[in-house]
């Protein structure tokens, strides 16, 4: 076996056979969730007729909660046929950083974290919390999180940009009206077959103690590790896994993503104009305002979807602001 595995190819042979058996798992469940999909719609169709032959009216609920189901489903497939993108399907790393707003914008940042990991809740998606930054009084500077589960990046490439919040401010004594700001960052998380050379004379590598909750081990080891990509002054950090080696494993995984992004979206800009924040995150350079006074309203500026139930958006209530987004980017 050892001699057949250092066969010229035998390798790459694996690969690409693990790569046909990813895909072609990936179409069985479509084909699964198509065929579930017939065979509901069909005992639907079933019950109507049933109602109508028999004049039974409680049949009547039982058939809208069951088309409610079907529909919700539909669109949720629908939808996946709007992810065309190379990575689409890939997990994906989002980061959250205040902006304007001191306080009031990193609790903020606290309640955008709140709201995407109840998407991802409700949508069957794994999140896990890479680095975050709380702030000395209330909320978090800045938040990096993990986001694992089929099509995760083309979702929530959706939500790239600054969220902006009009609300009364909890913080103000005087109980008036702020304004406040929070960007979010959205990367894809890239798999072994994707190759970027990335020299090691290029990295600076520093390590810290972990910041968050963890008891003794975190206080007295510095096991987080930050990394910076000296030509484009990308910096990545983790500071959650068990250990020095492990968090250096996660914050390159980052690095990767990172530098992945630079390379396809701006391929053939200057490093400065790459590795910078693409706009203020401040007035102006919003992509979605979350208002809670003097009305509710959340809207996206870009698609023009409004939503009156802020509590629902809050609560990860998003996949129509995504629905949107990726119906408005298909007919560009």
């Amino acid at each position: 076996m050892d001699q057949i595995a250092q066969e010229p190819g035998f390798w790459d042979d694996i690969e690409r056979s693990q790569s046909i058996l990813k895909k072609s798992k990936r179409l069985r469940d479509r084909l699964n969730i198509l065929n579930n999909l017939k065979n509901d719609c069909e005992e639907v169709l079933t019950l109507v007729e049933l109602g109508l032959e028999e004049s039974e009216s409680s049949i009547v609920e039982e058939v809208a909660n069951e088309f409610s189901d079907i529909k919700k489903r539909f669109e949720k497939l629908k939808l996946q046929t709007l992810l065309k993108g190379e990575y689409d399907r890939n997990d994906a790393i989002i980061t959250l950083h205040a902006g304007a707003g001191g306080t009031e914008a990193m609790d903020w940042v606290q309640m955008l974290l709140r709201m995407f990991t109840r998407w991802a809740e409700n949508n069957d998606y794994q999140t896990r919390i890479l680095d975050m930054l709380e702030g000395e009084e209330a909320g978090i500077k800045s938040v990096t999180v993990e986001v694992t589960g089929e099509n995760a990046y083309g979702f929530l490439k959706s939500e790239k940009g600054v969220h902006r919040l009009v609300r009364i401010s909890p913080f103000d004594a005087s109980g008036r009206r702020h304004t406040s700001f929070a960007s979010m960052e959205v990367m894809p998380v890239m798999d072994d077959s994707m190759e970027i050379n990335i020299n090691p004379d290029d990295l600076k590598m520093d390590v810290y103690r972990a910041s968050g909750a963890g008891g003794q081990h975190v206080n007295k080891t510095s096991s987080a590790v930050r990394i910076t990509h000296i030509p484009t002054g990308v910096v990545v950090a983790c500071q959650t896994e068990r250990s020095q080696h492990q968090n250096r494993e996660t914050a390159m995984k980052m690095l990767y993503a990172k530098l992945l992004e630079i390379m396809e979206r701006e391929r053939k800009e200057k490093i400065s104009e790459i590795k910078g924040v693409q706009m203020d995150i401040a007035w102006g350079s919003q992509i979605r305002s979350y208002v809670f006074c003097p009305y509710t309203m959340v809207k996206d500026h870009r698609t023009g979807y409004e939503e009156g139930n802020v509590d629902k958006v809050m609560d990860g209530g998003i996949d129509e602001f995504i629905s949107a987004y990726l119906t408005w980017m298909a007919r560009k």
